[in-house]
């Protein structure tokens, strides 16, 4: 396949990121997988940690889902025991969303299992390259901060 791209779209930046970023979307699918887990479940379970107790709205502004999609991943991961959903008890109307011990522990082996993959990815790099390449990633993409 890469030989049928001309040798000046393979020079490209945005050609080459694009190739390296559908890798390392493959590398962690495949290790997300090894758990039963999906790339998008395993976003909204590391944002329901991190932000938790959470509104689900503000889940799906965090990883960037539309508000239909949210519900059904959290559908999915609270009948695996992996969420729960109570009353915001700011706001009655809303849900808020947090993780079960079953979800924590799930996550924490998905981390490692991520982190390897990326490890992988970047296997051709060294430690000082690696370091380098993630923070000119950050600024290309200005996730800064």
């Amino acid at each position: 396949m890469a030989d049928a791209v001309s040798p000046a779209i393979r020079s490209l930046p945005s050609w080459l990121l694009g190739r390296a970023a559908a890798r390392g979307r493959t590398l962690v699918a495949d290790a997300l997988a090894a758990e039963g887990m999906r790339t998008w479940h395993h976003a909204v379970l590391s944002a329901v940690r991190d932000l938790g107790p959470v509104a689900q709205a503000d889940v799906g502004r965090n990883v960037g889902l539309d508000p239909k999609d949210v519900v059904g991943i959290l559908n999915d991961l609270q009948s695996a025991g992996l969420v729960v959903r109570r009353p915001d008890l700011r706001d009655r109307r809303k849900n808020a969303v947090s993780l079960t011990e079953q979800g924590d522990r799930l996550l924490h082996r998905c981390e490692l299992l991520t982190h390897e993959a990326n490890d992988t990815l970047l296997a051709p790099l060294t430690a000082a390259e690696r370091e380098r390449f993630v923070d000119m990633l950050t600024r290309i993409t200005g996730t800064e901060g």
